[in-house]
């Protein structure tokens, strides 16, 4: 059985899985049930030559990230509208064309807004230190550590809001349930529970790193404007992202210890991004993973090679 890692995600009340080109939602509903729904979705690129190239591929998966992630998070938002906006739903053919102008929207405006306050106004307010710093290395060292700091302060922000902490323990069931699968557990609620709310291969690390790269890249940029300065940080930003997503994957496949020590600090801000799930937000985490991947071929077929290297032993 071939298995390259399911990723998921966190959404209103519920687990989003992903393996490959399908995923799956589950979504408790307000009569407690659990709604499961899978999708095909094999991305916005279909050349599997540029689907596959490093680099590139870091900000193929980014795009796609953002744009499964608004897909879910409206899919998942659907089971707490009012009734009187059921009532009133267009119809089927017109709402999918709306649903995808606002979706396209809210992903471009997204993507402008996070540009604008993590790579622009960091660079801005690091403006304010050149009469005091003139080593353009240490400047960039600054702006570095200003971007850290608002990223830092925007989750730290959010937690705070009732309805993202419980965003925030579905975010700790799905790494759980992710967990306790590729340690070789039985999928069900209490090996879930005593799993770690903590992996290498979250968004959360990824976001962190390309924080960490555009200090390294950004520091190269040696210009005299500052327009000039700006346009190269923008152009910049695809490759940022496209070495962040190559060692974020690198650390979900590698036990190096290099590598785990460079891994820690995705793992400690995953501390404020991932809460401990109830045994309900687990279940949902274990439907989803059910949906769209097969975990017991997955062990029997680990426990078939496992026996196959002890006899070679």
């Amino acid at each position: 059985m071939r298995y390259s890692g399911i990723g998921g995600q966190a959404v209103m009340e519920g687990v989003m899985m992903k393996n490959q080109e399908r995923y799956a939602v589950a979504v408790r509903k307000p009569d407690q049930e659990i709604s499961v729904e899978t999708f095909d979705y094999p991305g916005l690129v279909k050349n599997k030559t540029l689907k596959n190239a490093p680099i590139i591929r870091g900000v193929l998966n980014f795009i796609d990230s953002l744009v499964l992630g608004m897909r879910t998070l409206t899919y998942s938002a659907s089971f707490f509208e009012d009734e009187e906006a059921e009532k009133k739903k267009e119809d089927p053919v017109k709402a999918e064309k709306k649903e995808k102008r606002e979706m396209g929207f809210t992903v471009c405006l997204s993507v402008v807004m996070a540009v604008a306050i993590f790579m622009i106004l960091p660079y801005y307010l690091s403006l304010f230190f050149q009469k005091f710093v003139t080593s353009p290395t240490v400047l960039a060292l600054i702006e570095g550590v200003i971007r850290l700091a608002i990223f830092v302060g925007y989750i730290l922000l959010i937690s705070c809001m009732e309805d993202i902490k419980r965003v925030f323990m579905y975010h700790g069931a799905e790494h759980k349930c992710i967990n306790c699968i590729e340690h070789g557990m039985e999928l069900n609620v209490e090996n879930v529970r005593k799993s770690s709310r903590q992996h290498k291969r979250c968004g959360t690390s990824f976001l962190l790193f390309v924080m960490i790269v555009s200090i390294i890249f950004f520091a190269f940029i040696r210009v005299d404007s500052p327009i000039l300065r700006v346009v190269l940080r923008l152009l910049l930003i695809p490759v940022v992202a496209g070495v962040s997503y190559e060692f974020i994957r690198l650390a979900g496949r590698s036990d190096n210890a290099f590598v785990n020590l460079l891994s820690k600090p995705g793992l400690w801000m995953q501390g404020l991004t991932t809460k401990e799930p109830d045994d309900a937000m687990i279940e949902v985490g274990i439907a989803s993973v059910e949906a769209i991947f097969d975990w017991r071929a997955y062990l029997k077929e680990q426990g078939i090679e496992d026996k196959k290297e002890n006899r070679k032993g």
